[in-house]
């Protein structure tokens, strides 16, 4: 007679499933506030928009919900390969909500999605408590989430993570760029380093131009590839929102952008109106030596570096003139690095580095 086969024979151990939702169950737990209702079950997750009404009837006339998923491309190969996998969690979550929060929306919660051909428990929940803490640092419930184990789909090892968040604004403030005029300045937020944008051409240098393995160390730069470029992404929530609540009455900022894949003059054309033009000034911040040493490495010429990277400017705010540098103070008391970056002048929506 055959052998009885099982799901785990397959190559699917639902026990591991279960040991894993035990493992992160508190450092979920720990993002949630009075709005997640948990006794609906636990097939989905409830989230109440009335549970404290000054959120609503207060600050929210006319809400509107504002989502966006995003994933970390191939910066998971370096983390895997490092197994180092805590930041990817951060920088899944900062994608997300980075994105939301330049509509001016407070992210509510988020939803991860883990697929991987063997459950490594480890693994998964180091990357699910990373996720966890860095919705916690957001005010950002992690209302649930799926973890897949597909054997034959991904290779021994590998694994892939997805994000969704799901924010609020108020419909009188939502900020689309349509208010940017001229005179208006713009700042740029300091990135931490490549956050999740460019990894294609960064694994190229750095593993086969240089040649390095992820542990080896980068003389240029006194780190090993992998401190180099796993470096999460910086969550901007926090600081953002507390300049745009401090101005409820008066909308000052005007445009805001993140600044991923396409770099900052690619993002920031994204918000501008077709009437002016967003002018900064080239040597307005100094690159970070990771996008040096990247560029000298594999030869790349400036205006490749600038289209795939951030170059050092991780979020832009175009704000009035007026209330520029009592921004710029509030941001840096948050711990934000802050550089003025230029001004908006009479065009034709683009954006000119000089």
């Amino acid at each position: 007679m055959a052998k009885r086969l099982t799901y785990k024979d397959a190559g699917v151990d639902i026990a591991a499933g279960d040991r894993l939702v035990e493992a992160i169950r508190s450092a979920v737990r720990r993002t949630h506030g009075p709005r997640v209702m948990d006794r609906y079950g636990h097939f989905a997750g409830v989230f109440s928009l009335d549970y404290d009404e000054r959120l609503f009837q207060q600050n929210y006339r006319h809400p509107l919900l504002v989502a966006g998923t995003d994933g970390v491309g191939t910066k998971l190969r370096v983390a895997i390969d490092a197994r180092a996998c805590r930041t990817v969690g951060q920088d899944c979550v900062a994608m997300c909500v980075n994105d939301i929060l330049v509509l001016g929306a407070e992210p509510l919660f988020f939803l991860d999605y883990v697929g991987t051909g063997r459950l490594d428990e480890a693994v998964a929940a180091e990357v699910v408590v990373g996720v966890a803490e860095a919705c916690k640092r957001c005010d950002c419930a992690l209302l649930g989430g799926e973890t897949a184990e597909m054997p034959g789909f991904y290779a021994d090892g590998d694994f892939d993570l997805a994000g969704f968040a799901v924010g609020v604004v108020e419909k009188k403030a939502v900020i689309t760029g349509s208010r940017i005029r001229p005179g208006d300045v713009v700042l740029g937020l300091a990135s931490s380093g490549l956050h999740s944008n460019g990894y294609t051409l960064a694994r190229k240098i750095a593993f086969d131009v240089a040649g390095l393995g992820v542990g080896e160390v980068i003389p240029d730069l006194g780190q090993t590839v992998a401190e180099a470029l796993l470096e999460p992404t910086r969550l901007y929530v926090r600081p953002v929102l507390r300049v745009l609540r401090h101005y409820t009455v008066k909308q000052v900022v005007h445009g805001m952008a993140h600044i991923t894949g396409g770099g900052l003059a690619g993002n920031l054309a994204r918000i501008l109106p077709d009437n002016v033009d967003a002018r900064l000034a080239k040597d307005a911040w100094p690159v970070p030596p990771v996008f040096t040493w990247l560029q000298k490495m594999g030869n790349v010429s400036t205006k490749e570096m600038r289209r795939v990277f951030n170059m050092g400017i991780g979020f832009a705010m175009v704000v009035s003139e007026y209330f520029a540098d009592h921004i710029t103070t509030m941001l840096e008391k948050d711990g934000e690095t802050v550089h003025r970056l230029g001004t908006i002048s009479r065009g034709k929506g683009d954006v000119v580095l000089g």
